[in-house]
């Protein structure tokens, strides 16, 4: 999509949308069909100018938020201006996604693109956006694993316990999640129809209140965006009982994954990535790009992610957009399996 019909359309829509801006908007609509585009509201060169809004689309402490803060410090050394981050919590991340859907595509308000967008696309009957239109990629961000745990007090070592101790509670068991279609959710919802468990979902508004939760007993267990649930871990607060990557982590070597807990095939990995509003000058994107892979080369972010288990992920808009329209379509068939859905 050419950005800059992408922009005068924007401009259009808000002119029609507020009347009385229209004798400002109208001459730069006619500079634009004379020029053939409506230009960029800030050259590259001199990009950024001010402080840059990163949303996030949960609360602050869970591993999205975490991660963007990482990035954000380092990005705002190598442009010259603060990254700010911004947590705008709701509807499995859709508040947030929705804000900067709408905002003037001209770098000054970003935000953190997941997994999460590529589920809510099939698992939520509308939406404010469209998450493959209304976003022009940056850059991604990581990958992490999720973690199955649970409460200790829980009678539950493996996964053959959890299934077992699922079917023969009279209530089943609970598992906590950020939010409806997150991929904790998700995590749960496809165990769920393959292990045929008595399973309820309880949705929070991030990891962090379900997680804090979880350490009270007031939920049972959850499939855990790795990053915040290690800490707890090793303190022994939360026992850890599978992972759901492909292969083991690093951090938890003794903890098998739940494809070889009888699952085969299971491979579920948050990711994380950073998108602009379509329409966003190349340059300016570029300019972010270049600057997001500089911090996530930095030794101290990867020493960082190691932390928290994340695998940083350097690279091009191009393969977030054919990364994301991937995601579009394995989360369309997975959520129209599972049989989730969020009016």
């Amino acid at each position: 999509m050419n950005i800059w019909n992408a922009a005068r359309r924007r401009l259009l829509s808000r002119a029609i949308a507020a009347p009385f801006a229209l004798p400002l908007a109208l001459p730069l609509l006619v500079a634009s069909v004379l020029a053939g585009g409506v230009q960029p509201a800030v050259a590259a060169d001199a990009y950024p100018a001010r402080p840059v809004r990163l949303v996030v689309g949960y609360a602050a402490g869970g591993a999205t938020d975490v991660l963007a803060r990482l990035v954000a410090v380092k990005m705002g050394e190598g442009l010259g201006q603060p990254m700010v981050v911004e947590n705008r919590a709701g509807a499995n991340s859709n508040v947030g996604a929705e804000v900067v859907a709408k905002a003037v595509p001209d770098g000054y308000t970003l935000y953190v693109y997941t997994i999460a967008n590529t589920i809510n696309a099939t698992l939520y009957e509308k939406l404010g956006y469209d998450p493959a239109k209304d976003f022009e990629p940056v850059g991604m961000i990581a990958r992490i694993p999720n973690v199955l745990v649970v409460n200790p007090k829980l009678p539950v070592k493996t996964v053959a316990d959890y299934v077992r101790f699922a079917k023969e509670s009279a209530n089943g068991v609970t598992f906590a999640s950020s939010g409806s279609g997150s991929s904790i959710h998700l995590s749960g919802e496809i165990f769920h129809s393959r292990s045929s468990a008595n399973m309820l979902h309880v949705p929070y508004k991030g990891s962090a209140p379900a997680v804090t939760d979880l350490l009270g007993g007031q939920v049972q267990s959850m499939f855990d965006n790795a990053p915040s649930a290690l800490p707890h871990i090793k303190a022994g607060r939360l026992r850890a009982i599978a992972v759901t990557s492909a292969q083991r982590m690093p951090l938890l070597p003794d903890v098998p994954t739940v494809a070889e807990s009888g699952f085969p095939g299971f491979d579920v990995q948050s990711w994380f990535a950073i998108a602009a509003p379509a329409g966003t000058p190349r340059p300016v994107v570029d300019k972010l790009n270049a600057a997001l892979n500089k911090a996530l080369n930095a030794p101290d972010v990867r020493e960082r992610m190691r932390d928290l288990a994340a695998t940083p992920e350097p690279g091009t808009p191009e393969q977030v957009r054919a990364f994301i329209a991937a995601e579009l379509k394995r989360w369309h068939d997975v959520v129209k399996q599972s049989g989730a859905r969020v009016n």
